[in-house]
């Protein structure tokens, strides 16, 4: 329990100092937003903040926050001070930077700045990867909320068997298919608060829930169940966590990293913030805007954790889950009890335990309900800016139903098939996930970078190591990541760190030496 406490002291405490730092290094004025300078009834549209901050809210947010620590609480305690101090330092210095970038360039989008500052062949791996990045959104976003709503609310075992399971993927599908070709975005935009709310709310039920239920939270001084995090005398071992040793054929760096995305930094969050870009009424609303939300997000990701840790705690046999080493001796599984028999779930089900055992039947469901509706919101969104980026860069005319559901069928096909694949593969949802993950935090170097380099432009070179510290983290994991995962490089784990540093290196050398000549060009 004072691991947890301690990790939010450092990720509301934390965020206070840091978010107010962050403001005056961008130092917002009284100047015209764009919302204002281009108000145009459609994009450009003034909004009070409280309304601009649920909505960047619900859109940053989605089932990251809650899937990401259901996996990631795994590797033990450490979680509750790796998420608020990469969340504080890294993800909301990205989404207040990225969106405020953007306000003050008249409300661009995140193409327009990465071209902006970097160059175009950057550009065109910014949008190889957004688009990789938007068709496992797609995915994700189906696969969870369609799982969570099969197994959690109308009680179906939402096995790739059961028929059940397809049928509700195919209405979520059709949601999708036809949000991504017509404008109903707008129509669902006016209740993106309510749900935004209920996302809060659940998060909140689960962190009562600790005190009022006494849960047992593990300190990271104490013994965990997961073997090979502590020595044998129950003492904590760095080894384990940080890679010396194997850790069951998992890094602490960059494994916990790609797999909690959403609640520490997400690249994602950057194409969201840019949309608010163009309704915030004044660039002082931004820090409440975007660096706070981000803090929220980390608040939630914090409490799903936790409550992840306290039912496995608890055990299977007291109404929790209990996670078992697979027989490939790789990964874990949840088991729950289930009609008196002990039996296998997945993380998505381990939702239900959790709302269940904070909040009673009723009040479970209904944070089931919004975890359910919340990932469905983003996934939208994020099949329509897909066949956006894909129309913009083969330059194909979306004048019409015809012409959109012409470029929108082949992008749900292979959505379809990823689906499919994660569906009927016993590790498919944990692969899915991390490489979701790792294109989601390979994208946040193109905004890092551009971050870097706004501000050597703007004569605050001296703070550039802001974005910097957390891009040469990340450069770090994610290429270590890929490297070593067996759908990448399969190289081994020693050779993996070797090529990550690397490009670590030549990553923040380049950004540096792009930030002083556009900076001179610019003088």
């Amino acid at each position: 329990m004072i691991t947890f406490l301690i990790g939010l002291v450092i990720l509301i405490g934390g965020g206070f100092l840091y978010g107010n730092f962050c403001e005056r290094v961008f130092e917002p004025d009284e100047r015209e937003t764009p919302a204002y300078a281009k108000q145009d009834g459609v994009d450009y549209v003034p909004m009070k903040t409280w309304r601009n901050s649920l909505i960047n809210l619900l859109n940053i947010a989605g089932t990251g926050p809650i899937m990401g620590p259901i996996q990631g609480i795994l590797f033990g305690p450490i979680a509750f001070l790796a998420i608020p101090i990469g969340n504080v330092i890294g993800g909301s210095m990205h989404d207040y930077f990225s969106g405020m970038i953007c306000t003050r360039d008249g409300g661009t989008q995140m193409p327009d700045f990465v071209k902006n500052y970097t160059n175009k062949a950057v550009f065109v791996l910014y949008d190889i990867f957004i688009c990789l990045l938007l068709l496992l959104v797609g995915a994700v976003f189906i696969y969870t909320p369609g799982d969570i709503a099969a197994t959690q609310l109308f009680g179906f075992s939402g096995t790739a068997a059961d028929p059940t399971t397809w049928i509700i993927y195919a209405v979520i599908f059709a949601y999708y298919l036809v949000a991504t070709c017509l404008p109903i975005d707008k129509l669902i935009g006016r209740i993106y608060p309510i749900f935004g709310l209920i996302l809060i709310v659940s998060a909140i039920g689960i962190f009562f829930a600790i005190f009022t239920h006494g849960w047992h939270l593990t300190n990271i001084w104490d013994s965990w169940n997961t073997v090979g995090l502590y020595a044998a005398d129950g003492g904590f071992d760095f080894g384990a966590y940080f890679g010396s040793s194997p850790f069951t054929g998992h890094h602490f760096i960059p494994v916990f990293f790609l797999t909690v995305a959403c609640g520490i930094l997400s690249g994602f969050h950057s194409t969201q913030t840019a949309l608010v870009s163009r309704t915030i009424e004044s660039e002082k609303a931004g820090k409440m805007t975007f660096y706070n939300m981000m803090i929220v997000e980390g608040f939630i990701a914090m409490c799903w954790a936790a409550g992840t840790m306290a039912v496995i705690n608890m055990g299977a046999t007291a109404g929790g889950v209990t996670m078992t080493l697979a027989e490939d001796g790789t990964t874990w599984q949840f088991f729950t009890n289930i009609a008196g028999n002990l039996q296998a779930v997945s993380a998505t089900s381990v939702v239900g335990v959790i709302c269940k055992q904070a909040m009673g039947s009723i009040g479970g469901k209904i944070a089931i309900l919004g975890v359910i509706i919340l990932p469905i919101t983003s996934g939208d969104t994020a099949l329509r800016g897909l066949r956006l980026t894909l129309a913009d860069s083969l330059h194909i005319k979306q004048e019409n139903n015809g012409q959109r559901l012409g470029l929108a069928i082949p992008v749900f096909v292979l959505v379809a098939a990823i689906l499919a694949w994660a569906k009927f593969d016993a590790n498919g949802f944990n692969v899915l996930w991390r490489y979701f993950a790792w294109s989601n935090q390979m994208i946040s170097l193109f905004a890092l970078a551009g971050i870097a380099i706004w501000l050597m432009m703007n004569k605050k070179g001296r703070f550039s190591w802001i974005p910097l510290l957390p891009a040469a983290f990340y450069a770090f994991a994610t290429c270590t990541f890929i490297m070593n995962a067996k759908i990448g490089f399969n190289l081994p784990w020693p050779a993996a760190y070797g090529v990550g540093a690397a490009f670590t290196v030549c990553y923040i050398v380049i950004t540096v030496m792009a930030g002083k000549k556009k900076a001179a060009a610019k003088a």
